[in-house]
């Protein structure tokens, strides 16, 4: 009996793997999703940032019953790179227990200044998880204006939010993670960006963590929230940060500048040129220091790695379940130029998502 199989039937088993891979990534997701509830990477953390299955169950109160399934749980959380084995010193210091440390993207999950935790748990929540089961159905589906999260839910995503308070909190936590991770980024790589600007409005700025990044970082920037009523009825008291409540789509509060995170991928491009036109509006000339300041994605700019593109189109089709769209450098120029503005610059220094400066 050979030891290998054929070149055909080798061919049949990759082609079938590739297939298997695919298939079950899902269970990398709920993984993930496992450990962020489980709060493991704290656990590991508040250890010393190493510790061994019985430690781990022991801070996350485990019933001793489901050790062996965490065993499991973790084999899969350090195969994939969330977790890492430390070496078999340690576990035969631990009495032979393996011992299990934090990696790069697993410190991003314990609590502090750049925790992405709250955003990952937001993304992998039922909510926005389930309307994915039936995207075939929705491609052939006769309802031509019916979103897919519509189609699962009854509602938009912005009615549901209004609708159901404790996802609205588990979506403004998530919001205000991933500004506090990109915020601190931003700052550091593209502070050249606020320089010059004396006020800057955040439009759909939530409960403004990246206007509170800014006014932190550029004491001298009078920064403003524009969001709607529900939005503001629950900001922060006690910082610098003014909040306003209103409709981006009817008109936005004059400032030096506008801020635009995360945002325009959310809409079609007649409602972002919209949003666009009102952006201009609301900022004095070019010559004067008025511009747009949009954080979103460009697909196609920054690395040109597989897993950096990949990332790039796998959160199209996902935004694409409210009817958004991550755009590509032509995309962005064309709803740019049909808003009235002249020029734009595109700083490709943010990971997946990229700086646009839009020059009126």
């Amino acid at each position: 009996m050979a030891l290998t199989p054929s070149s055909n039937n080798q061919a049949l088993l990759d082609a079938q793997l590739e297939l298997w891979h695919h298939t079950f990534s899902y269970v990398k997701s709920m993984a993930l999703k496992s450990a962020l509830d489980l709060r493991i990477a704290d656990a590991i953390h508040d250890h010393g940032g190493t510790a061994t299955l019985p430690q781990i169950a022991n801070k996350i109160t485990l019933r001793r019953s489901r050790l062996p399934y965490l065993r499991r749980l973790m084999r899969v959380l350090t195969v994939t790179g969330i977790f890492r084995r430390v070496d078999l010193s340690a576990a035969a210091a631990a009495g032979g227990e393996h011992v299990y440390g934090l990696t790069p993207a697993s410190r991003l999950l314990v609590v502090g200044s750049l925790n992405v935790a709250p955003f990952l748990t937001l993304i992998l929540d039922s909510i926005f998880v389930s309307p994915f089961l039936g995207l075939g159905e929705w491609f052939q589906g006769e309802l031509p204006n019916s979103t897919l999260f519509e189609m699962t839910h009854g509602h938009n995503l912005w009615d549901f939010t209004g609708r159901d308070a404790k996802f609205a909190e588990l979506f403004d936590s998530g919001m205000v993670a991933d500004s506090g991770f990109a915020m601190d980024i931003i700052i550091k790589e593209c502070s050249d960006v606020f320089h010059g600007i004396s006020s800057l409005i955040d439009v759909a700025g939530g409960l403004g963590g990246a206007s509170q990044a800014i006014s932190k970082a550029f004491p001298h920037v009078e920064c403003s929230v524009l969001d709607l009523p529900h939005v503001v009825a629950s900001a922060p008291a006690g910082t610098d940060v003014k909040y306003i409540a209103g409709d981006m789509f009817q008109s936005i509060p004059p400032a030096n500048a506008v801020f635009l995170k995360w945002v325009m991928h959310d809409w079609g491009d007649a409602e972002c040129v919209k949003i666009l036109r009102n952006c201009k509006k609301a900022i004095p000339p070019r010559d004067q220091g008025g511009k747009v300041v949009i954080f979103d994605m460009v697909v196609g700019a920054g690395k040109s790695d597989p897993k950096h593109r990949e990332t790039q189109v796998l959160f199209d089709l996902f935004i694409m379940f409210i009817d958004g769209a991550e755009r590509d450098e032509q995309g962005w120029k064309k709803i740019i130029y049909e808003a009235g503005f002249s020029d734009y610059k595109i700083i490709p220094v943010v990971g997946v998502r990229s700086i646009i400066e839009v020059y009126p």
